[in-house]
């Protein structure tokens, strides 16, 4: 069968499946995280494997080594869910094969690529089916099957057909890693539990002022220098060995190198070009200030030695991140940093604004980072500032991404509605970092008198974003809906202020599990009703699966509350 033929099947099979209402899986003794667009299982029952089961695919360089990755998983995993699923298993028909079929071979991994697929494992059968149009959907696919199978020895659940395919295209996690330094065993293991929620986006945000870890052959002193010793740094091989774990998993990495701002620990290396670095980052009044935080350090767009620096760092990057977005910061540009350096304020003198010195910044680097064939993001500070931005004009939307987490839906709203496709990551709901206490010594709002309002613990994001909350969200709202389809999707953040890899899976997981899900199948059920009261129950199932793959995801109930089904429910919920 042609592409076109098979592609144009698929999507009349996915249209009759939003308009035809599907049996729900709901309350099924197996589910899936997260839940499926369409899961039909009549009659639960579960056959095993044949001692011979077998997984074939077409050869492909990626889609074949996660192949024998689920297969090895599924001969090995010996998994006992939490709750014994009342599934009849029969014993005379055991899968033999599943048999995957694709459709576009030469799909490259990249934004807006088709992941949807259908599986159906048949009950009287010894063969069941994955058909997908790209190897990216078949790997979503192959998830899905994994979390279908239980026991020991194994069995898997049949007689069932799922067809599936995300609400948004772009679903990530942003993890720093220049506040604290994570090991590259680390950032797999992420990277593994995203494919495993199905996220497909890892936004890496390499540096900041604190530390420049990624080593780069054309700017060697950068990391040299600025990173925080050669243990704790990124090699060319790491990084490549890092973009290709994620091609093996269905997840695009993203590099972000943060700038005009966050850029201190350049200073290191280059201290002409960087302006108050290492200076005391609040050495007065709240206006005096040199930083968000501390870590001082701009770059100065007024020196040419800058954009030496910053054309050989981009161009490399290529050669390192084969995604054609590019993430080029711009928050946070603090007036005070650029108000300290003679330059800066010989122009100033001269009826310049901090916000020209800006423009000269973008005008001198974004046009660069297009004749790279990168689309570039920014953050939404960039345009919506309210001291130093620049006009829109010079980002048009039709090459630019802008990325919101300030305002909740409010800046949604103002980014998509001139005319930008957006990535949300709302700091009121994706921020993981918040809620616990502020990271600055020596600091007044801890010294006050028992009995006093305790408000956000001091943390500027506080209190903590429960997965529920996170569940809750909704990254459209009050959007039209020509608006709702500019916003690509979501990103949760993880900034390392106060986290690094002994924390790292526990900050993580669950609450991105519950942006993976509303991400890809949304937060109702079949009659528009919030599932988060049922999400509860498959989402202990779901930790339970990956801490036994290795995630150290934090439990969310007492293991009391799941073998008790109901006696943990709020009296309240309707």
């Amino acid at each position: 069968m042609g592409t076109n033929n098979f592609s144009t099947i698929l999507n009349l099979l996915l249209l009759f499946l939003t308009l035809v209402p599907s049996t729900s899986a709901v309350g099924s003794p197996i589910n899936i995280w997260p839940k499926p667009r369409s899961f039909i299982w009549t009659t639960p029952q579960a056959i095993p494997f044949s001692p011979s089961f077998a997984i074939t695919s077409p050869p492909h360089p990626y889609l074949t080594p996660a192949v024998n990755r689920y297969l090895s998983q599924i001969q090995t995993a010996n998994y006992n869910p939490l709750l014994a699923p009342a599934i009849n298993f029969t014993t005379s028909l055991p899968l033999q094969t599943l048999t995957i079929t694709i459709s576009d071979l030469k799909a490259t991994l990249s934004h807006a690529v088709n992941e949807s697929y259908t599986l159906t494992i048949p009950s009287k059968s010894t063969s069941a089916t994955l058909t997908a149009v790209t190897p990216w959907g078949a790997m979503r696919g192959l998830e899905s099957f994994s979390q279908l199978v239980w026991g020991s020895p194994a069995r898997v659940a049949a007689g069932l057909v799922i067809s599936d395919w995300p609400i948004f295209e772009h679903r990530g996690i942003l993890l720093d890693t220049s506040r604290n330094y994570y090991g590259v065993e680390d950032l797999l293991r992420l990277i593994g539990g995203m494919s495993a929620n199905k996220l497909n986006v890892f936004h890496w945000h390499i540096t900041d002022s604190h530390s420049f870890p990624l080593v780069l052959k054309s700017e060697p002193a950068l990391a040299g220098n600025g990173s925080y010793g050669s243990d704790m740094q990124y090699s060319t091989e790491d990084v490549k060995r890092i973009v290709q774990f994620g091609l093996e998993h269905g997840v695009r990495v993203i590099p972000e190198i943060d700038m005009p701002g966050h850029t201190g620990s350049w200073a290191e290396a280059y201290p002409e070009i960087v302006t108050c670095a290492n200076m005391f980052w609040w050495p007065g009044a709240a206006e005096d200030r040199l930083a968000a935080e501390p870590g001082t350090g701009h770059l100065n767009p007024l020196i040419p030695k800058t954009y030496d620096v910053l054309k050989n760092i981009f161009t490399e990057l290529t050669t390192l991140f084969p995604d054609t977005f590019f993430h080029g910061g711009a928050d946070e540009v603090v007036p005070g940093c650029w108000k300290t350096d003679s330059t800066i304020q010989k122009y100033l003198a001269n009826n310049g604004t901090l916000s020209q010195v800006l423009e000269i910044f973008i005008n001198s680097t974004y046009p660069y980072i297009l004749s790279l064939n990168r689309t570039a993001v920014y953050w939404e500070d960039v345009i919506l500032d309210g001291e130093i931005k620049v006009n829109p004009s010079i980002l048009p939307p039709e090459t630019t991404i802008m990325q919101t987490w300030n305002g909740g839906p409010n800046n949604t709203k103002r980014l998509v509605s001139a005319g930008y496709r957006t990535i949300v990551s709302s700091a009121d709901y994706y921020y993981l970092d918040c809620g616990h206490g502020d990271f600055t010594g020596n600091n007044s709002i801890y010294d006050q008198p028992p009995g006093t309002e305790q408000g956000n613990g001091g943390s500027w994001c506080g209190p903590f974003k429960t997965w529920q909350l996170i569940y809750n969200y909704d990254i459209t709202y009050g959007l039209t809906e020509a608006e709702a389809k500019l916003v690509l999707g979501g990103e949760v953040a993880l900034w390392s202020e106060q986290a690094d890899a002994t924390v790292l899976d526990s900050r993580i997981w669950p609450r991105s599990s519950a942006m993976a899900e509303v991400l890809w199948s949304g937060n109702r059920d079949e009659a528009g009703m919030k599932r988060s009261g049922e999400a509860t129950d498959r989402l202990n199932e779901w930790i339970n699966r990956m801490v036994k793959r290795g995630v150290k995801a934090e439990p969310i109930q007492p293991l009391w509350c799941i073998r008790n089904p109901g006696m943990c429910n709020n009296a309240m919920t309707a």
